[in-house]
């Protein structure tokens, strides 16, 4: 009876935690299957609106839910592959557009945020726990929707199903229990803290994350300005081949429900071209098919491509002029940006290395922000001429680091010198008198070294209110009179020196009196002791 008793307490705490983490799991796993519901849900019930207005349906509402499937793992990074090809070979389809994954990401992002916050019904749930349950919810559901998919004219590629998808979901989650938990700074840093040593001192400390975050924000001005140049340019371009633009729209559909399908196609796809005219802003360009580059400077005559509104705004073949050229501008203010960030915050006393190495840092992180978005903007729509299309992704990475070093370097230093001097000059340096330790302890003993009689140095010290922090200079001041005491009460003391008082010697000859030890007695001589006897 007593070892029974025992044997079921020892289970308690193993219990007691599985019903603590309960509901922090089961909400969590629905929260991921409900994501991915209302996302394959909204995306069947847009493509079966489509097929039913449409006025010649080429298959029935199973084949309308196959491309719907299909559609939302392209949201995914998932690369399709066309089977219904007129030569029988499989085309890859791996353009992502880039407003697809909108959706998707805002879901999951949501339902781990949920998960992961605090409940009037049940106590919080760990993070870990509301990730893996949103995850784990998910990924079956998903698994699901290609399976399904696999057997219609788009089949998703395993290895993409199996690599990217699980990864989108994975971060997206992640993202939202750090949002639920208020974006703590100490989740980054024990992940930066697996980072070697060398590259672990770069980011962790008070001196590199001030670094890091003038960096930030300046990376922040700097991609906004290059993704606003760029669309900005893509902008120019369609209403200079405003024509070609409307017949190409006009030509690919006549009823008013493939026109508006058409339209949709052109919106989820903008985001793309806003990229694709970043990469030519900043040089590279990018690929119109297999050896086909339109860049800036010079552009290789397209081949023979479908008919799209987006590719009509495509500049022509041949050497480019001055209106191409302008298109540099953007990448020009990008860097200027970047720099004024910097050299603004370098003001406070930062010196020329830490000013370049944050202008370094900001351009790595607008490079890399710009080639992560390059990545999915283009990619395969075939095989052959249509084998590649978009911006390559480190073409473009390297330029954008190239023009933020290159520009916004000498902008920071320039923009540091100048409000470096603006602050008001050098620092003031107030002399202030020093008492001596006698005077200051009313009487005391004098410290060791100071001479009775003789006024101290003066010592230098900062003046209050906003001075220079670059200046370190210290002007060479003339000793200052020692001030007299305030008036003290009771009878005004004698204006004759203590070396002429005639009290003086007596006060001297007391003071030596007491302070003399008084002479010690001898001590008395002890008996001398009898030698000790056998």
């Amino acid at each position: 009876m007593i070892q029974t008793t025992a044997r079921r307490t020892s289970f308690s705490p193993l219990l007691a935690r599985l019903r603590d983490r309960t509901p922090g799991l089961a909400a969590g796993l629905l929260g991921g299957a409900v994501a991915a519901g209302l996302g394959l849900g909204s995306s069947a019930v847009l493509v079966i609106m489509l097929w039913i207005s449409s006025p010649y349906p080429d298959s029935g509402p199973g084949g309308a839910l196959h491309v719907a499937t299909a559609l939302w793992l392209l949201a995914h990074g998932v690369e399709l592959v066309r089977t219904d090809t007129l030569s029988g070979v499989p085309a890859p389809v791996g353009v992502t557009p880039l407003l697809l994954p909108a959706l998707p990401l805002w879901l999951v992002h949501r339902a781990a945020r949920d998960a992961a916050s605090e409940d009037e019904e049940s106590p919080a749930a760990s993070g870990r726990t509301a990730w893996a349950g949103v995850v784990l919810g998910y990924l079956p559901v998903a698994a699901a929707a290609a399976l399904y998919a696999s057997g219609g004219a788009l089949r998703p590629s395993w290895v993409w199903t199996c690599v990217c998808l699980p990864v989108l979901v994975m971060g997206a989650a992640g993202v939202g229990v750090w949002t639920a938990y208020g974006r703590p700074s100490d989740a980054v840093d024990g992940e930066l803290v697996l980072l070697p040593p060398a590259m672990r001192r770069l980011v962790l400390g008070a001196d590199a994350r001030a670094r890091l975050a003038v960096a930030a924000r300046a990376a922040g001005a700097g991609i906004s300005v290059v993704i606003g140049g760029g669309a900005a340019l893509l902008g120019v371009s369609l209403v200079a081949h405003g024509a070609a633009t409307r017949a190409s729209f006009l030509h690919l559909t006549e009823g008013w429900s493939g026109r508006f399908a058409v339209l949709l196609l052109c919106l989820t796809l903008v985001p793309n071209a806003v990229v694709w005219a970043a990469g030519y802003a900043v040089g590279p360009g990018f690929v119109l098919g297999a050896g086909h580059v339109v860049g800036p400077l010079s552009s290789d005559p397209a081949p023979t491509l479908p008919s799209f509104p987006l590719l009509a705004a495509v500049p022509e073949a041949g050497p480019g002029g001055p209106a191409h050229w302008a298109a540099g501008a953007v990448p020009l203010v990008a860097g200027a940006v970047v720099g004024w960030f910097v050299g603004r915050a370098s003001a406070a006393g930062w010196s020329r290395g830490r000013t370049a190495g944050a202008v370094c840092w900001a351009a790595v992180l607008c490079a890399g922000a710009v080639a992560a978005l390059a990545v999915p903007a283009g990619g395969p729509l075939g095989v052959g001429t249509l084998a590649r299309l978009g911006p390559v992704w480190w073409q473009v990475g390297g330029a954008v680091v190239g023009w933020i070093v290159g520009v916004g370097l000498p902008v920071a230093l320039a923009v540091r010198a100048w409000r470096g001097r603006s602050r008001g000059g050098p620092r003031q340096w107030v002399p202030v008198p020093r008492l001596s330790p006698r005077k200051a302890t009313g009487g005391a003993e004098t410290a060791p070294g100071a001479v009775p009689g003789t006024a101290p140095a003066a010592v230098p010290v900062e003046a209050s209110g906003p001075q220079d922090d670059t200046c370190n200079q210290q002007d060479t001041y003339e000793p200052y009179d020692v001030l007299p005491a305030a008036p003290q009460a009771g009878p005004v003391p004698s204006a004759t020196p203590w070396y002429d008082d005639p009290a003086h010697e007596t006060r001297w000859a007391a003071l030596k009196e007491a302070s003399t030890p008084p002479e010690e007695a001898p001590p008395e001589e002890s008996p001398e002791k009898p030698p000790p006897t056998d």
